[in-house]
C-alpha cells in the first residue's frame, strides 16, 4: 500500500469530486468536522475555494492511498492582524474505508511542518469532547489543551464540549514576550475591592 501526501494550489474537478466523497463519508459516519449533516457538492466546493483562494492564509493537504483522495488537512490563519501569527488546523478528516492507516498522524503532521515553514508561530484546533481518539493523537504530536467549553457543540438536541488545543511553533528572532506582565500596549491596573471590609 502507498500513501502520499501532496498539496494542491488549485482545484480541477477530480479534487472537487475527491474532496467531497471523503468529507460527506466522513460526516455521513458520525465524524465531527464541522458539518451536522453530509455536505453537498456545492458546500464542499465553497469551502474548498476558500482555503485555496488566498495561499498566504491557508493550505490544503491530501492523502492518497494507492492513488485514491483519502484525507484531507488544512491549515487556516487568523484574520484579525493581531493573530496573524496563528493559525487553525481544520477539517482532518481520513475517509471510513481508511481508517486505521494512520491517516490522521500523517496529515496534522504535515499541516504542522507546513506552517512552521510558512513562518507561524502557534497552531490551534478545536475538538468535540467526546472525541477522545482525536484528542489522544493530537497530544501525542505535542498539542495541549489550553481550554474547554462544555456543551456548546450543538448536534440536534445533544451538546459536545469543544475542547480546544494550542502547539507552539516557536518565535522568530526579536519577538518579545509579554504575556499577562503589567505595562504595555492595552494595560490596566488592578482595581481594588471597594466598600470590602
Amino acid at each position: 500500500m502507498e500513501i502520499e501526501l501532496t498539496w494542491p494550489a488549485v482545484a480541477d474537478e477530480r479534487l472537487r469530486a475527491e474532496v467531497h466523497e471523503v468529507l460527506h463519508a466522513v460526516v455521513a459516519a458520525g465524524g465531527a468536522i464541522g458539518w451536522r449533516r453530509p455536505p453537498g457538492r456545492a458546500e464542499t466546493d465553497a469551502w474548498l475555494d476558500g482555503v485555496l483562494g488566498s495561499p498566504r492564509d491557508g493550505a490544503l493537504v491530501v492523502a492518497r492511498v494507492d492513488g485514491v483522495l483519502r484525507g484531507t488537512a488544512t491549515w487556516r490563519r487568523s484574520e484579525s492582524e493581531v493573530f496573524r501569527h496563528m493559525a487553525e488546523v481544520r477539517r482532518v478528516a481520513a475517509h471510513p474505508a481508511a481508517r486505521g492507516l494512520g491517516l490522521g498522524a500523517r496529515l496534522v503532521g504535515a499541516v504542522v511542518e507546513h506552517a512552521r515553514t510558512a513562518g507561524l508561530e502557534v497552531l490551534t484546533l478545536g475538538v468535540r469532547g467526546n472525541n477522545h481518539g482525536a484528542i489522544q493523537l493530537y497530544e501525542s504530536l505535542g498539542f495541549r489543551e489550553w481550554g474547554r467549553l462544555p456543551n456548546v457543540i450543538a448536534v440536534d438536541d445533544v451538546r459536545y464540549d469543544d475542547v480546544r488545543m494550542y502547539l507552539p511553533l516557536g518565535h522568530r528572532d526579536g519577538v518579545v514576550l509579554h504575556g499577562s506582565a503589567p505595562g504595555g500596549l492595552g494595560s490596566s491596573p488592578r482595581r481594588t475591592a471597594v466598600g470590602r471590609r
